[in-house]
């Protein structure tokens, strides 16, 4: 089976079982489902029958219904905004989404618990940026401004929320996890990355908001873009974890594209500073131990985001032979993407490993069916998660937009 037909044959079966087809009530979690947006949508431009844009489309209403308002249980209830029924409607994205942990958040007198804290509920800001992206590749599929102006208006709301001053004079900083309601951070550590995922993201969609003429609607992300910047610690983004490598190396393709339309400010100095932190992680990473490991010891989404990286690094070494630098001397991306092409092997070592029936059967896959799942269609048809288009694309007759 190809690898698209790969791809769609996980992908279908995702949405069978968390209830974006059929009968069952859905269940959503934000990052998985910002990756299964862009997923449909690579389908959709792969197959082009309609079907995949419907439930991209489908998936947006769902998670918004469903993470942008109060859990069953919760003494609240409502979209998180605390907007009335028909205006959060319309503005979805103004509260925030909840992840979708299985557990309810900390309450404000609850003790810390390191171990349950993974499973309960809230805001992370690295996946409000993934739902972010999701939103903007829906505006670049259907040309529609309403995703892109849904986008922004989260960032905006995630800049409020998760950036804060320690002292007077001080460098700002980001809180990690917020309360549903972004009223009290729930950990009070800065993301690694957080800050470099908040400036890409907010370039972009200020990016595509001139494509498609949404930049008349709010907000304009100048201001936060510039704050994201002075955060990010260029000098510490190596990292050794999988997942994390694989951001970076995803966000270096997104920065490449954007400098290429003029967007981001400092572009090519960013883009190397996360080229050349990638691999000095590549070249650690490969010496553990890990990829030699039985499925038993493996998490599978976090290769498989590694895996999504490498991609990556493949689609830059394409743009870069078919549109190469006016100024090698200056920047050569050619140049810098040779030593981290050594490692693109890897990326299919990965996908042929997660792909045998046998090891999806290990209980470290069946654990994170979901997200393994989406994150290995991903992996194998990368198109719709890492790559957007100059002008944005016009929707298949029928299909119903906002």
């Amino acid at each position: 089976m190809s690898a698209v037909g790969s791809a769609q044959r996980l992908m279908a079966r995702f949405a069978d079982r968390t209830g974006l087809a059929g009968d069952r009530p859905p269940r959503r979690y934000l990052w998985t489902d910002a990756f299964a947006v862009c997923n449909f949508l690579g389908l959709e431009r792969a197959i082009g029958d309609g079907r995949h844009l419907q439930r991209a489309l489908r998936l947006v209403d769902q998670v918004h219904h469903t993470l942008g308002r109060y859990r069953a249980g919760d003494v609240r209830s409502g979209w998180l905004s605390g907007l009335g029924e028909q205006e959060g409607e319309a503005h979805p994205t103004r509260g925030g989404l909840r992840i979708g942990k299985r557990l309810p958040e900390r309450g404000p007198g609850e003790p810390f618990d390191d171990r349950l804290e993974w499973d309960r509920d809230g805001q992370y800001f690295h996946y409000l940026t993934k739902w972010m992206h999701a939103l903007d590749q829906v505006t670049r599929a259907t040309g529609q401004p309403t995703f892109n102006t849904w986008a922004r208006v989260l960032a905006r709301v995630a800049h409020r929320a998760f950036t804060y001053t320690p002292r007077t004079g001080s460098a700002k900083r980001m809180y990690w996890k917020m309360s549903i309601d972004l009223s009290r951070p729930l950990v009070a550590s800065m993301g690694q990355h957080d800050p470099l995922d908040g400036f890409v993201t907010c370039a972009a969609l200020d990016a595509t908001a001139r494509v498609t003429g949404a930049v008349a609607s709010e907000p304009d992300l100048t201001d936060e873009t510039a704050d994201f910047f002075a955060m990010i610690d260029r000098g510490a983004l190596a990292t050794a974890d999988p997942l994390g490598l694989g951001g970076l190396l995803a966000d270096a393709c997104r920065v490449d594209q954007l400098r290429r339309q003029n967007a981001p400010p400092n572009g090519e100095q960013l883009l190397g500073d996360l080229l050349e932190a990638a691999l000095a992680g590549l070249r650690h990473y490969v010496e553990q131990p890990d990829l030699r490991s039985s499925a038993h010891g493996r998490l599978a989404f976090r290769e498989l985001g590694l895996a999504i990286g490498l991609a990556a690094v493949e689609r830059m070494a394409e743009q870069a032979r078919s549109a190469p630098e006016r100024s090698p001397g200056r920047f050569d991306l050619a140049a810098r993407l040779a030593p981290l092409l050594r490692y693109v092997s890897v990326r299919s070592e990965i996908e042929s490993f997660w792909l045998e029936p046998e090891r999806r059967r290990a209980d470290t896959w069946l654990e994170h069916e979901d997200i393994n799942e989406v994150m290995l269609a991903t992996s194998l048809a990368p198109d719709g998660f890492l790559l957007f288009d100059h002008r944005a694309q016009r929707p298949p007759r029928g299909i119903r937009l906002p």
